[in-house]
């Protein structure tokens, strides 16, 4: 005897722009580009008056990233690069209250491709998501979350996620390229760095993934350092021995940007020991620590401009300290 089961209507669904009507996909991007156009203005009264009324009550947040960015896209042409239809209608509640995590998996021209939104908590309702660029000799990217509030009704900003397209003068694909390089030669912290830097440069933001980006997080796991092979974090910290024996427990090695120069820095976080108390002591223990590190991987020395230390414990302020290579011994 066959047993048949039910078919259950999934509570999300995702349509992609070449799915949409013409109409509707115009609405959808017509909006997108006014937000986008708004802070690029850093027209703060007219972005918030855009805004669902449970985010426009409490502006802030959604300020201070306008205030930041703004600057960075002064002069530079927008246009929209992909918006997606995000359904959430039928999301239900959680016995405790709060609303189910809403998983949306967009099909990409009939390809096997997909783009997927895994969005924690959200109401019920209809949403959207939009990538507007801003093209220059420093890329930028606004996506966006759209919600409607009643069929013809306008489209109003529910989050916003600014992003760099490069960084130290390259984008996300070259990052990649260069991970899978420097993998095939062995350099193996050198790959896990850049690899890292990929991803943050071709993620929208945190909730969205895709086939391209599962392809990379494979690639970038298959090479993993075999000394973090089980990963790294403040339960599974990566021990470095210096040349007198100490031991550091670094929880998180990570490439940075925020000098803004011709090669990423190296960012490492670490366990503080809590001890220590004379600031010059602190400052020498993170210099010797970042010693150990490229000692030990001499590889790292060429690809990057300098490394950062940040020694951190809880209820205590970080030490940090920065150094170029060639400063470090």
């Amino acid at each position: 005897m066959l047993l048949t089961l039910p078919y259950q209507v999934p509570a999300e669904t995702c349509t992609t722009q070449s799915k949409m009507q013409p109409a509707e996909r115009n609405v959808l991007a017509d909006a997108s580009l006014a937000l986008a156009r708004k802070v690029q203005a850093n027209d703060q009264p007219g972005v918030q008056a855009a805004t669902i009324p449970e985010f426009a009550a409490n502006f802030s947040g959604i300020a201070s990233a306008i205030t930041t960015v703004s600057p960075k896209l002064a002069g530079k042409n927008a246009e929209v690069e992909q918006v997606y239809l995000l359904d959430a209608s039928g999301n239900a509640r959680n016995a405790d209250g709060t609303f189910s995590n809403a998983e949306f998996f967009c099909t990409l021209n009939g390809r096997n491709a997909e783009a997927d939104f895994s969005i924690p908590g959200l109401p019920p309702g209809r949403y959207a998501f939009a990538m507007v660029d801003f093209a220059g000799s420093s890329p930028w990217t606004l996506s966006m979350l759209l919600r409607q509030d009643g069929a013809g009704s306008p489209w109003k900003l529910a989050g916003l996620f600014p992003k760099e397209n490069s960084a130290a003068g390259h984008d996300g694909l070259w990052y990649w390229r260069q991970g899978r390089t420097m993998a095939a030669s062995k350099a193996l912290w050198v790959a896990y760095i850049y690899y890292q830097q990929a991803r943050l440069l071709l993620q929208p933001t945190v909730f969205v993934s895709s086939t391209h980006l599962e392809s990379l997080r494979s690639e970038s796991t298959s090479a993993l350092p075999p000394e973090i092979a089980n990963g790294i974090g403040p339960d599974t910290p990566l021990l470095v021995n210096g040349a007198d024996g100490t031991a550091y427990r670094f929880f998180s090695i990570a490439p940075d940007n925020g000098l803004h120069a011709d090669k990423l820095d190296i960012a490492i976080h670490m366990q503080m020991d809590p001890s220590i108390t004379d600031p010059a002591v602190a400052q020498k223990r993170n210099r010797d620590a970042m010693s150990a590190f490229v000692k030990q991987h001499p590889e790292v020395r060429e690809n990057f401009r300098g490394v950062w230390v940040f020694a951190e414990a809880p209820n205590r302020p970080a030490v940090t300290t920065v150094a170029a290579m060639n400063e470090i011994h």
